[in-house]
């Protein structure tokens, strides 16, 4: 059984220029994972941010198991990121040039049932950067009309 996309931050790839990516697994708790499963994550305004050399990611939004009781989770809470610490200290020394964040690209299943978070070292785009990306978009969809008009 192959790997489960669950939920991707489209926005992400617009608002940023994605230069390299990393799987991270991600620590959660009994009903988190539930609801993670159920496909009821929303990555739009997260961050990825150090703290005491370990990796963490904020603003994530996974929303209450609708069966957990009193045990239910807090859907923003900050969640611990899993690599290794050769990872780490690459990302570390990355961060730390000007004018580069990391942000969650995606999340996943793995074949072995665990939750994977796709994390992407990023650069933000400029207003005429977007509009190059919206050009480009545009410009693929009248290709891909254009050839399914000849057939």
């Amino acid at each position: 059984m192959p790997d489960t996309l669950i939920s991707k931050n489209k926005k992400a790839w617009f608002d940023f220029e994605i230069i390299e990516k990393f799987t991270a697994g991600i620590m959660l708790t009994g009903t988190e994972i539930k609801s993670v499963r159920e496909g009821k994550v929303n990555l739009t305004d997260g961050f990825c941010f150090f703290k005491k050399n370990e990796l963490y990611v904020r603003n994530i939004h996974i929303a209450e198991y609708t069966l957990g009781t009193y045990s239910n989770h807090d859907p923003v809470r900050q969640r611990k990121l899993l690599l290794t610490k050769r990872e780490l200290k690459k990302i570390h020394a990355k961060i730390s040039e000007k004018g580069l964040t990391l942000i969650p690209l995606a999340v996943i299943i793995s074949e072995r049932g665990l939750a994977k978070l796709e994390i992407g070292l990023a650069k933000g785009k400029k207003t005429h950067d977007k509009r190059q990306t919206i050009k480009e978009k545009d410009s693929k969809k009248e290709i891909d009309r254009a050839l399914k008009m000849k057939r």
